[in-house]
């Protein structure tokens, strides 16, 4: 990998911030078109704050793929918005009753705690199928202009949705429920939490938490008209980067602080939920995660401006929030 520039991670990280944030808002569909108090729903979420790991991976992606390219960014910003709407939604929906019942998130009181139980689960609704409607409207206005770049962003597309339907987070999210013993087949009567073997916790965790992580990687990768190598290298990473963010979520929910981490520490342990400490410990778990980092930065070798990728990747296991 190549030195790349010289400014701080933290810096790059917030210019993707701030240019994310300003996308975010102004590309959310509102009224009249959208009931006023759908689209405050909507917005409550969206802009309350978080790392905007996602959209963020996104950019970067595309920035090591295309780093000469001064275009890429704006052409990437739409899919990375859709992203981040798939990631909010993710959020009010795990947090309803009927999912992790929590009443923080990112700080301040979760969506259903505000709006209700309905509102909230309509608002995450409208996320999701509104990032794909922006997605869609990408490919129709770059396949207009080039074939070659609209099949790529159809590509794009597949994937996200894969990412983040049944084979992906929503599939995931299914595994968590049952493991914590909180949904059942209809002729099963008694169920428990059941205890899962390390290579079920690991396929549960790259479909609820790591898919979309991957997907983030890729989709900037692809869009920025990345190499088939460069796309294999790109997508380990991803998958790689998923496992050790995953991994220290689960250590920061032991180890954190409300304050810290916007959200309520310690949910996991409470709900019997599955997680690397309940499994491993905590020193196992630190370590489990610094492998993960490594492997996904070795990944990184056939993409030559990919420093800032590997810096990220040493910040997910050092994050405190």
């Amino acid at each position: 990998m190549t030195a790349g520039a010289v400014t701080p991670l933290d810096a790059v990280i917030e210019a993707h911030r701030a240019r994310i944030e300003a996308a975010l808002v102004a590309r959310l569909p509102g009224p009249p078109a959208v009931p006023a108090l759908l689209h405050e729903a909507m917005r409550y979420s969206l802009v309350a704050g978080g790392k905007r790991l996602r959209p963020v991976l996104t950019l970067l992606a595309a920035e090591a793929v295309a780093p000469d390219d001064a275009a890429v960014l704006d052409r990437v910003l739409p899919a990375a918005c859709a992203i981040e709407w798939i990631h909010t939604y993710s959020l009010i929906h795990d947090d309803l009753p009927a999912m992790d019942n929590d009443t923080l998130r990112r700080g301040r009181p979760t969506s259903h705690m505000v709006y209700g139980d309905g509102l909230a689960i309509l608002a995450g609704d409208a996320l999701l199928t509104e990032a794909f409607q922006l997605l869609a409207r990408t490919a129709l206005d770059v396949a207009a202009a080039d074939a070659g770049r609209g099949a790529r962003t159809l590509r794009a597309i597949a994937l996200v949705a894969r990412a983040a339907g049944a084979a992906g987070m929503v599939g995931g999210q299914v595994l968590d429920l049952e493991a914590a013993g909180q949904c059942h087949a209809p002729d099963v009567a008694d169920v428990r939490p059941r205890r899962l073997e390390a290579h079920e916790l690991r396929a549960m965790h790259a479909k609820k938490t790591g898919a979309l992580i991957q997907a983030a990687v890729v989709c900037g990768a692809i869009l920025a008209g990345a190499s088939d190598e460069e796309e294999r290298a790109l997508s380990a990473f991803g998958t790689e980067l998923g496992l050790a963010f995953q991994i220290v979520d689960d250590i920061l929910d032991v180890e954190g602080e409300a304050a810290t981490l916007g959200k309520t520490a310690g949910k996991d342990a409470a709900a019997g939920k599955p997680t690397y400490p309940a499994l491993f410990g905590l020193e196992a778990s630190h370590e489990l995660a610094e492998a993960a980092a490594a492997r996904a930065i070795a990944a990184l070798e056939p993409v030559p401006h990919s420093m800032r990728l590997a810096e990220l990747a040493r910040w997910v296991v050092r994050r405190t929030s």
